[in-house]
């Protein structure tokens, strides 16, 4: 929508009784469709149902994947497709183990190598971060050939148009090709794992346009595209069953099995070479296709596509009617309107990719990085919104898989000596560690599980909730309390070392006390015994003694520090070295500014307001934002709101970086710095690694709705929000802790 247009509406409503008024949620989410007329290659949109995500270009199809950056692939991904090469020499988790020094004396194991040189020489290193992997299950395109018989060339195409219309779910696509329209629609079903496509065109009767489905193998260049359709990929696809207008199949990958199955009323569906299949209808200008892909062998779909079209629209419906909702109808402020275009795109695309049955991965279903294994660290900037914003029921999903790596979440604290449940950062569905000379040390994902379970309590608060999550958060604090080491001479408890904060640029063997780190593990603490207590349990003595022995959250000159064993840390960022070239000098104010969140992201009662409100400031003024990420923004969006300050979390929202730049579709680039750089879509110095990372969607929810509904200890209507120039209506969203 222009802003003219949002203006005149705003006019129409402004004198009405806006507070009282539901919100029009078919007219807003409406508003915010998605319409394209040429490819943008950094781009594609994706359709879903938060168990399998699909990427289509501007046919409504995977058809002309050469269109679009290397980076945006084409690909048909699931949270349960995960792929593990052969390990002929038996590798387990014990080859990746170093024993490391702990103060004290003695060592512990931890899946640490020193650097990322180890893997040009240790294969076991190799062969455990790569597995499990995400792989991506087919690709399902237009069989479009020309007069001469030839595949059509994407150059031939003209007239195109793509529409997404986000209420009903329905990907419509329409170009002409040598004269002929062609119009697709394409939909994934909400309760199979289905692609539905209908295509109507002259070109359907002349058998000139068809579908083709090709089922690839898995390269052994895992990111950010894992599809390997050579010949000579290890695979191999076997039907089952067939019957007029069906096929099944099984699709077998070294030791990995799923299952295809393609319905066509009307058509034919013919096996096309060893790994595809052709279909193409018999008459009529009309073709429609049905192809799901399972876990588990499926008959072959109910080829009733009115059935269908009703299910997607009805779980869309569903979805923007009974989750939460804002409104900046009315707003004079010109950033209004591009700021619910984005809540209302992440809100779309958090249904897709951060809502299955495992945390999802940085970059969801879209493709590949890190291998396409989950990042426990990330897990509440993902998808901790689903319970705030009136969807608790998404957020249950994943959070059931740390109740199944419960056992192994304490065999893992066991090995290191501990009580309780440790979590690791980097892994697949199993719950392995996979070996880095970072990942083992990042421990701020320790107190994820008592906050997701917090959540979801104050979204549903009574005795079920207490009773299922009870013990998770109950071995999760055990950790908590056992894992800080006593300081006999500071009488206190210390995190670290080895320890690396949310700002991964320190050293873990030196490091002491990061300041997020200190806080957060107390907030933990202090939420899982008001946990025991609504359950009718003791507290427990221990946990208290390190709620009220934990070091303090470091500081040095009215300023909080990144962390205690950095005390000199706001002298050198501001020094006129680092001001002319702080890479150069290594002055450590790049990657996540993270002690702004032991205020902004949990409320940290220990947390000074002046003290903060200083260091926001000096974030403001020292920090090389070149270097940040994603959801940095809205982290540093939510410490401005919880200090009174939202006309700094506005600015924060929209501060003009390469990370926080929001496409058509409402995806964000993840851009590194690179001196080799000359040129691409960043300029020169840059480059860009991912079309999509979706922590910064899920982390613009959490703040959205914690600016809109509030937090604990906040006043009045929309907290977040200035009063000058936003008119904010909120629904269905409760307020952060």
């Amino acid at each position: 929508m222009s802003l003219l247009r949002f203006a005149v509406v705003a006019l129409l409503v402004v004198g009405a009784p806006v507070a009282g008024q539901p919100i029009d949620r078919h007219a807003l989410v409406k508003r915010h469709d998605v319409t394209l007329t040429r490819v943008d290659p950094h781009a594609p949109l994706m359709l879903g149902n938060g168990s399998i995500g699909f990427t289509a270009d501007i046919t409504g199809l995977q058809t002309f994947p050469e269109q679009y950056s290397k980076i945006a692939p084409l690909l048909t991904m699931a949270q349960w497709a995960w792929h593990s090469f052969p390990n002929p020499r038996g590798y387990t988790e014990a080859n990746g183990l170093a024993q490391v020094p702990v103060p004290g004396g003695g060592t512990q194991p931890y899946a640490y190598m020193r650097d990322f040189e180890e893997l040009k020489t240790n294969p076991a290193l190799v062969w455990l971060r790569e597995n499990p992997h995400r792989f991506s299950l087919g690709r399902i395109a237009l069989a479009l050939k020309g007069g001469d018989g030839k595949p059509a060339r994407f150059a031939a195409l003209t007239g195109m148009k793509q529409h997404l219309d986000l209420w009903t779910g329905a990907l419509s696509s329409s170009f002409l090709f040598e004269g002929q329209p062609v119009a697709v629609t394409t939909r994934v079903h909400p309760d199979r794992d289905m692609v539905v496509v209908e295509i109507r065109s002259p070109l359907v009767a002349a058998g000139r346009l068809g579908v083709d489905v090709r089922y690839p193998g898995v390269s052994r260049s895992l990111n950010p595209d894992p599809s390997d359709y050579g010949d000579g990929a290890a695979r191999t696809t076997t039907v089952l069953a067939r019957t007029p207008g069906t096929l099944t199949l099984s699709n077998r990958i070294d030791g990995t099995v799923y299952y295809s199955a393609i319905a066509a009323p009307g058509a034919s569906v013919t096996v096309a070479g060893p790994h595809g299949v052709h279909v193409a209808a018999r008459r009529g200008d009309r073709l429609v296709v049905f192809v799901s892909f399972d876990r588990t062998r499926k008959a072959a779909p109910r080829a009733d596509y009115a059935a269908a079209i009703a299910a997607v629209s009805r779980h869309w419906r569903d979805y923007w009617s009974k989750g939460g909702m804002i409104d900046f109808t009315g707003s004079t402020d010109p950033r209004a309107p591009e700021l619910e275009r984005r809540i209302v795109l992440s809100q779309y695309l958090a249904a897709i990719n951060q809502a299955g049955d495992v945390p999802p991965q940085e970059e969801g279903l879209f493709s590949n990085s890190w291998n396409g294994k989950f990042h426990l660290e990330i897990h509440p900037w993902h998808s901790g919104h689903f319970a705030t914003w009136g969807r608790p029921a998404l957020l249950e999903r994943s959070l059931g898989w740390y109740l199944q790596q419960l056992p192994q979440a304490r065999a893992e604290a066991a090995r290191h000596g501990l009580q309780g449940a440790w979590w690791t950062k980097m892994s697949g569905p199993e719950g392995r560690n996979s070996p880095s000379p970072i990942n083992p040390f990042i421990m701020w994902q320790q107190p994820h599980p008592i906050y997701l379970a917090e959540l979801l309590y104050r979204a549903h608060p009574g005795a079920a909730t207490l009773a299922h999550y009870g013990e998770l958060v109950d071995q999760t604090a055990r950790l908590l309390a056992s894992w800080p080491r006593w300081d006999a001479a500071g009488e206190r408890f210390v995190l670290g070392p080895p320890i690396i904060p949310v700002q991964e640029n320190h050293d873990p063997m030196t490091t002491v006390n990061p300041a997020y780190e200190v806080e957060y593990f107390r907030w933990g603490l202090q939420t899982a015994q008001a946990w025991r207590e609504r359950r009718g349990l003791p507290r427990e003595a221990g946990w208290d003694k390190v709620i009220e022995k934990l070091g303090p959250v470091p500081e040095r000159g009215g300023l909080y520090l990144p962390v205690e064993t950095e005390p000199d840390f706001w002298d050198k960022v501001s020094s006129a070295e680092c001001r002319r070239n702080a890479i150069a000098h290594d002055c450590l104010n790049r990657d996540h500014p993270s002690f702004l969140m032991a205020f902004g992201a949990i409320g940290g009662d220990r947390i000074d307001r002046a003290t903060m409100r200083r260091t926001l400031g000096a974030v403001e003024a020292n920090w090389d934002l070149r270097q940040t990420w994603g959801w940095d923004y809205p982290m540093i969006a939510m410490t401005a709101a919880r200090l009174g300050e939202p006309e700094k979390a506005i600015d924060w929202l929209f501060r003009d970086t390469r990370n926080n730049q929001w496409g058509v579709s409402g995806m964000t680039p993840r851009v590194n710095l690179d001196p080799a750089a000359k040129g691409g879509p960043d300029g020169p110095g840059y480059s860009r690694v991912a079309e999509t990372y979706f922590p910064s969607n899920g982390g613009l929810l959490l703040v959205a709705g914690m600016m809109a509904a509030g937090w604990d200890g906040s006043s009045g209507p929309a907290p977040g929000f200035p009063k000058r120039g936003w008119t904010v209506r909120a629904e269905g969203i409760r307020p952060l802790p």
